[in-house]
């Protein structure tokens, strides 16, 4: 494990000529003959596209690299965080995960709402500015791992409070039934689903009929996860060549998860500003890491072993996606409950949708539980 150095997004302006090229050259989709259209728009995209093609990045870039930044080398990934310092010796730690399409980015603004806690805000392995795994594949119990040593081996901390969401939901129950005696607090807001062995002996209504409607959904909706778990490489060397391509595809997303209203894909723009959405394309483009963020979708994530019940404190709060997420699951999983709510607002990316919302839960909780 080495010591952290200092980083800052430089990215070289010959990439920049290159970039503009492949959108000046993009073409736009013929008009869909389905009604609507399936998948992404064509008209939002071309939107998108130009204003990708006159966007400064140089100040985007700026405005990130205002949040200090490092590199450190744990096991076989040079892992990029950000690492936001409240200046108070007793003030306390909070690690925030990302999930896919999204980076550490994403959460900032999040992040900078929280001046009264160290927050550190990790790209996993093989997304953004963070190498992938050199060796082996990338499951839950490693990047639990690897999230730990970041906070106790790395950054010295002897308990803190984590929240994951997406491909860290896991990641982050992990976290807390691994280390308990490090994790002082969980947040959650995708909550904890048993494995398919342990969902076959639900019996209550609530329970099944969740299950029912999710595995429902995923029929239509789930074809994106099906393609980078099967053909990842495939899909990926379309999209690192084709800007648009990349852009489509992680936009998409965007629009389907966030708590906006279907119909008009630009109501994304309500959680997220256009800025926002192509900060997300622009790191994706620039470190060419779109193929390595589907790792986990490919190899073998937690194996299909179930995680232990979290003793530690547990604060959930159900996102709109969710929001028929049985109370009595969450019950039986985080043994230390102690809120249980649905959120009014907020989709599947809940801090970066409705931040100030949950800063003000991440403080009600840190009171709770006495470290704040």
């Amino acid at each position: 494990m080495s010591t952290p150095r200092p980083f800052s997004i430089a990215a070289p302006e010959d990439e920049f000529t290159d970039l503009r090229e492949r959108l000046r050259r993009f073409r736009p989709l013929p008009d869909s003959p389905r009604r609507p259209p399936a998948g992404m728009s064509a008209e939002y995209l071309g939107e998108l596209v130009a204003t990708w093609r006159g966007w400064d990045w140089r100040s985007r870039e700026a405005w990130l690299n205002g949040h200090p930044q490092f590199l450190v080398d744990i096991d076989d990934t040079t892992l990029h965080y950000v690492h936001l310092k409240s200046g108070r010796p007793d003030a306390p730690a909070l690690l925030v995960m990302h999930g896919w399409p999204h980076t550490f980015a994403l959460q900032l603004d999040f992040a900078d709402l929280l001046p009264d806690f160290d927050v550190v805000v990790p790209s996993l392995p093989g997304f953004g500015f963070s190498s992938a795994y050199a060796g082996g594949p990338i499951t839950e119990p490693r990047l639990a791992a690897t999230m730990h040593a970041l906070m106790t081996d790395v950054l010295g901390y002897r308990r803190y409070l984590t929240y994951g969401e997406d491909v860290t939901a896991n990641v982050n129950d992990l976290i807390a039934a691994t280390y308990p005696e490090s994790v002082a607090g969980v947040l959650v807001t995708h909550a904890h689903f048993p494995t398919p062995d342990e969902r076959r002996t639900l019996t209550a209504p609530e329970e099944t009929a969740f299950f029912q409607r999710l595995d429902a959904w995923g029929g239509p909706n789930g074809a994106y996860g099906h393609v980078q778990g099967t053909r990842p490489d495939t899909l990926a060397a379309g999209l690192n060549d084709s800007p648009a391509g990349l852009l489509a595809w992680l936009t998409e997303k965007l629009v389907e998860w966030s708590d906006t209203p279907e119909g008009d894909p630009r109501a994304v723009e309500r959680r997220f500003s256009r800025e926002r959405i192509l900060t997300e394309a622009m790191i994706y483009w620039s470190t060419q890491s779109i193929g390595t963020s589907f790792r986990s979708y490919y190899e073998d994530g937690n194996g299909g072993e179930g995680i232990p019940p979290v003793d530690v404190p547990a604060s959930v709060h159900i996102q709109r996606h969710e929001w028929d997420y049985p109370e009595s699951l969450a019950r039986r999983f985080y043994r230390d409950l102690r809120t249980f709510e649905r959120l009014e607002e907020g989709g599947h990316f809940a801090v970066a949708e409705v931040p100030q919302a949950m800063a003000e839960r991440v403080r009600a909780f840190a009171r709770d539980i006495g470290v704040l």
